[in-house]
């Protein structure tokens, strides 16, 4: 937001969401460090190969090859299935999945979401044409699609079917890690993301043709031996991001813990509050909880999701709105080839869904300030209900920034 917060915020500094991760400062820069020595920085080096190595033990697939970002590895791999014609996804999720499909050529046709924000299989059904050639499913906040409702779609009608996991690194769902589902899943390490390399991406698949093409694709076509077998491009990870990468990923158990606690901290703070529902993974899955996401019905809460944005960032806390209004009515897309049936679901999540901060540095006295900052603009003291006519105020100020 462009306004400045006034000096009585709640918070002395900015609260927001995707605050980087940056679990041991020491080991990332000692990595770096020897990168320098070696004078190897790129070209599928030893710090690159070794992410990849604990890439593929963390989620069991067979294959992760580490690129330049998730959404090159999304192209990569629609690629390198030799998708074409038309290719059912999510309209509730980050323009990055579309536009991947669009910019190869393919026409994304979008579908309705389930009560958990992912691609509904029984819409995916009714999309299916001639021309459809795969679907792409996106893990949405850190809670999987229903995995085995899309396989059974992609089974029945003969399609390809990924996932774009940019969302779900460490989760999984009925057993099943991601990583291991579909043909392949492409992973963001991107500096937002509770895992991150900077800047980075992967392919994970099980599938080893597959897994050639997409390392071929990756270095201009080139195949292990130097000899251009495809087209191809520019998509190596350097070695400062593996370096990034790597300690991340060996903190990764530390940080879906803190992400855990984080999320029990929101769901007590905010339980019982009308029309605000704090949103979790399916029963049967394990989450990384990487995002904090809350619903808000405004006739329940007599407030908007928009307002408690607004109000939120007069206390310097930074909440965010995703995916509004949704891929089907942004401008690329609202054609009729794309054929946005009506998309209820979707469209709801798209004006209610409000994402928190969740960082590693936020403590349990911070969260509390968050929670009680909403409970007084959804249960004002004074006035009518929804019609609070001064900030909110609190008892606890947060810790000033260091």
């Amino acid at each position: 937001m462009s306004a400045s917060p006034a000096a009585s915020a709640a918070f002395g500094h900015a609260v927001r969401v995707g605050a980087p991760n940056i679990p041991d400062r020491d080991r990332v820069l000692d990595r770096i460090a020897g990168a320098l020595s070696r004078r190897t920085l790129s070209n599928n080096g030893p710090l690159v190969r070794e992410f990849e190595d604990r890439l593929r033990r963390l989620t069991g697939a067979r294959h992760c090859i580490a690129v330049t970002n998730g959404t090159v590895a999304l192209e990569l791999a629609v690629r390198a299935c030799g998708l074409t014609g038309e290719v059912i996804v999510p309209s509730f999720t980050y323009v990055a999945t579309p536009h991947a499909l669009s910019w190869q050529g393919l026409t994304p046709v979008f579908g309705d979401v389930d009560a958990y924000g992912c691609l509904d299989p029984e819409h995916v059904r009714r999309l299916v044409t001639p021309r459809t050639s795969g679907i792409v499913g996106v893990h949405l906040l850190g809670t999987c699609c229903d995995a085995a409702g899309l396989e059974a779609v992609a089974a029945e009608f003969g399609l390809a079917l990924l996932f774009d996991a940019a969302h779900a690194l460490g989760s999984a769902t009925d057993g099943r890690r991601v990583g291991t589902l579909g043909r392949a899943e492409i992973f963001s390490f991107h500096a937002t993301k509770f895992v991150n390399s900077f800047e980075g991406g992967a392919v994970a698949t099980d599938d080893d043709e597959l897994a050639a093409r997409v390392r071929a694709m990756r270095n201009f076509g080139q195949d292990d031996d130097g000899v251009v077998r495809s087209l191809g491009t520019n998509a190596k990870m350097h070695e400062i991001s593996a370096a990034m990468g790597l300690t991340a990923v060996e903190n990764i158990t530390g940080l879906i813990a803190g992400n855990e606690q984080r999320h029990t901290w929101y769901a007590d703070g905010l339980r019982d509050l009308p029309g605000i529902a704090v949103r979790g993974p399916r029963p049967a899955d394990a989450s990384n909880y990487s995002y904090l996401s809350v619903q808000v019905d405004p006739a329940r809460a007599g407030v908007t999701r928009d307002e408690i944005v607004r109000r939120l960032a007069q206390e310097n806390v930074f909440a965010k709105v995703y995916f509004h209004p949704g891929n089907h009515r942004l401008e690329p897309y609202p054609q009729e080839r794309h054929r946005p049936l009506p998309l209820p679901r979707s469209e709801r999540l798209a004006e209610q869904i409000l994402v928190l901060p969740n960082s590693a540095d936020l403590t349990a006295d911070d969260v509390g300030l968050i929670c009680r900052l909403i409970r007084d603009l959804v249960t004002p003291a004074t006035g009518a209900r929804g019609e609070q006519t001064s900030r909110p105020t609190v008892s606890v100020r947060a810790r000033e920034s260091s």
